[in-house]
């Protein structure tokens, strides 16, 4: 079995798996719209970490980071109610912090990537990508992630972490599902780029 057939099965696999977790998060949210404290307990508890990660990997500083994860949750218990199931609560859930991320880098003056370049770049092949990274550890994988642009470690993470799709990607980012199949091509490649020069030293 190759690489590429390895990763349709497992992501075959998580998005099963996401549609059962979608629907008790779609529970969840109606009963927090109603303002019940422990269903927003229980949906913290299982979409805080990820989003924390998501958040410091957009903001690159933890405090800061754990504010804008309380203001996302604020949001998230104010917001429940007017939730309209367009999309899926784990995406929804990403849009919220995303926003919240870029409010605070805008107040706050933090430098942000410039994106223009990325988005111009050409699709590469993927393979050998993917293998890098399934044969990466996790301690090599985060700190090379840490070294990426904000916005290579933000396609990384939505995909894989959130394991979020093409289309759904596009609607959190903003722009169209092209740039985001090549942001996600180029990411893996300069993170593949990392890792192998991590190895050699």
């Amino acid at each position: 079995m190759t690489t590429t057939e390895a990763l349709t099965q497992v992501d075959a696999s998580a998005r099963a798996q996401s549609g059962l977790a979608d629907g008790l998060d779609r529970d969840l949210v109606a009963k927090i719209g109603q303002g019940d404290r422990d269903a927003f307990a229980e949906l913290c508890t299982r979409h805080q970490l990820r989003l924390f990660y998501y958040v410091l990997r957009l903001i690159g500083d933890r405090e800061t980071a754990e504010e804008v994860l309380q203001d996302t949750l604020i949001a998230v218990w104010n917001g429940a109610g007017k939730f309209e199931g367009r999309s899926t609560v784990n995406t929804w859930l990403v849009a919220i912090a995303r926003r919240q991320a870029h409010n605070t880098l805008r107040r706050r003056a933090l430098p942000q990537a410039d994106l223009a370049e990325l988005e111009s770049l050409p699709t590469s092949a993927s393979g050998p990508e993917d293998l890098a990274l399934a044969n990466a550890e996790r301690e090599v994988l985060a700190a090379a992630l840490q070294r990426l642009s904000p916005a290579h470690s933000e396609a990384l993470v939505l995909a894989f972490v959130h394991g979020l799709s093409y289309q759904e990607m596009a609607q959190i980012v903003g722009v169209p599902e092209g740039t985001i199949k090549s942001r996600l091509s180029n990411a893996k490649r300069a993170l593949r780029a990392l890792l192998e020069q991590e190895r050699s030293q």
